[in-house]
């Protein structure tokens, strides 16, 4: 008779204890090192009799509850909010957004389908798989985010915008047509062989859609001037732009946004929010998760974890002692709360700075489907950035359109504007792309993450010079904060390689799910 491997786990710690457990995980490569992606297998008694306290119920948090109550853990959740999800929130009618030192904002849209904002993460790329793990495996139906559409549009600093797809084709038609001429005055003799330039010439007047003397004159790739129809009613191709116009457009290199291998195809959104995700993990955690408790001490003793927690609305304290502590709590919000780390600790959470992120939604009639925008973004430049057109809910009265999406150094002084200027700045951007509809924008609401109290940023700006974030972090507070505290473990997307993303929270949490296994196997001890 055969075993899964989670029985045969389950009989070897009933007769070897945990240790022999470990290194049955490891032998079968179902412990990976801390430093691996992959969801770590536990067996279903691993945890028995020692308890988990996890600070914070964002993705992260909600991953570690999940899987560590499954491996036997006694698992609390502590939230200093009322919902679940952390950065990922779900703007519909009745939510209300608080913000520090702002007037309270109450949604009053619409119902109906795709009325509702995502204020924080927003699309799913397909190679995330192990956020899209859970979203098969806790029931959670997705569709299809359209991210980027050749019908939406390129803002120059002055002018009329232009379509993505007459900017995309134009350049690579006049890019082509210069190679060609290059290859054919024998300029790149030198870098290529006869048999290499053979070759390339026709892929080059396919990939321009040149002419038959390799010249670029336009094409239909570029959107039509005449829609073919019926009878005798010829397809005509719009006029292509002057190379030196197009290159004069500031948002021309954002032609390339799709590129980026965290934009490409195929992208997907939850069904009716991405706050479906969380609300599918607290479908299936059954361990209790205290709401409205904010965090006001972390205690570590050799033996265990203190942690005391503040009812902000009563101010009722409420003391949580476990054996391990998993802080998922952003860094800049935790360097304010009480501890007792060692120093190093402390100084690696305190340096690090967070990003600014905005965003101001408004709810209109789909006037841009009139105009062919189907989902997408459209360019704009300067502090607002982009226009972010709707996905779901097409072909219906009403959508919400997302008119700023602002970050980094031009979303620092985005954020310090009043309120009211940045939602006049995101109608006028909207006016620029689509004339005389900003008048049709009703209802704004802003989202500054700054503002937003438990998050106070929307990410680590772990490099302020300007270096890559997304896979490329390595700093010393990043690897130390990485490491196991003693009994405590500092996780979240904010410690992966992908800080802005889902997929990060989620990769941190099977890290940190993975050390705190090998910690109890070694007898409650920091691995090495």
């Amino acid at each position: 008779m055969g075993f899964s491997r989670r029985q045969f786990l389950h009989r070897l710690g009933a007769v070897g204890g945990s240790g022999a457990v470990y290194g049955a995980m490891q032998t079968l490569g179902l412990l990976a090192p801390a430093v691996a992606a992959a969801k770590p297998v536990l067996p279903a008694d691993l945890g028995r009799g020692r308890k988990v306290v996890i600070l914070g119920a964002g993705i992260a948090g909600l991953v570690n509850a999940y899987e560590l109550e499954r491996a036997g853990f006694d698992v609390t959740l502590i939230e200093a909010r009322d919902r679940l999800g952390g950065r990922n929130w779900t703007v519909r009618k009745g939510t209300t957004i608080r913000m520090n030192g702002e007037p309270d904002q109450i949604c009053d849209w619409d119902e109906g389908p795709g009325l509702y904002f995502n204020a924080g993460p927003a699309r799913l790329p397909s190679h995330h798989q192990g956020v899209l793990g859970y979203c098969d495996e806790l029931g959670v139906a997705l569709e299809i985010e359209v991210n980027s559409s050749r019908g939406a549009y390129l803002l120059p600093e002055q002018g009329p915008p232009l379509r993505q797809r007459q900017a995309i084709n134009d350049t690579r038609g006049y890019v082509a047509e210069l190679l060609a001429k290059a290859i054919n005055k024998g300029a790149l003799d030198q870098e290529m062989t006869p048999l290499e330039k053979q070759r390339l010439l026709p892929f080059l007047k396919a990939y321009g859609d040149l002419q038959a003397d390799m010249s670029f004159k336009g094409t239909e790739r570029s959107g039509f001037k005449a829609l073919p129809g019926a009878a005798d009613q010829f397809a005509e191709a719009v006029a292509p732009m002057s190379f030196g116009d197009l290159l004069a457009n500031q948002r021309l290199p954002l032609s390339l946004f799709e590129d980026n291998i965290y934009m490409q195809a195929t992208m997907f959104q939850p069904v009716g929010g991405m706050d479906r995700i969380p609300a599918g993990f607290e479908r299936a955690i059954r361990s209790p998760i205290l709401r409205g408790a904010e965090v006001v001490s972390i205690d570590q003793k050799p033996s265990g974890v203190t942690v005391v927690t503040r009812d902000p609305k009563t101010g009722q304290t409420r003391t949580v002692a476990a054996d391990y502590a998993i802080v998922t709590i952003p860094l800049i919000v935790l360097a304010k709360i009480q501890n007792n780390f060692d120093r190093p600790v402390q100084a690696a959470i305190a340096s690090v700075a967070y990003d600014n992120s905005t965003k101001v939604a408004f709810e209109a009639p789909r006037f841009w489907e009139r105009d062919q925008i189907y989902g997408g973004i459209s360019f704009v430049g300067g502090e607002t950035s982009l226009v972010w057109y709707p996905s779901a809910g097409l072909h219906t009265a009403k959508g919400t359109l997302v008119a700023c999406y602002s970050s980094g150094p031009v979303g620092a002084v985005f954020a310090k504007r009043a309120r009211a200027e940045q939602i006049a700045m995101s109608a006028a951007a909207v006016e620029r792309l689509h004339p005389g509809h900003a008048a049709e924008l009703s209802k704004p609401l802003v989202v500054n993450w700054a503002k937003v109290p438990y998050n106070l940023g929307p990410w680590p700006n772990w490099d302020p010079a300007g270096g890559r974030q997304e896979g490329h972090t390595d700093l010393p507070a990043y690897r130390l904060l990485n490491q196991p505290h003693g009994r405590v473990q500092f996780c979240g997307a904010h410690l992966s390689q992908m800080p802005g993303w889902q997929e990060g929270a989620v990769l941190s949490a099977h890290r940190a799910i993975t050390t705190l296994a090998q910690q109890v196997a070694a007898g409650g001890k920091a691995a090495a």
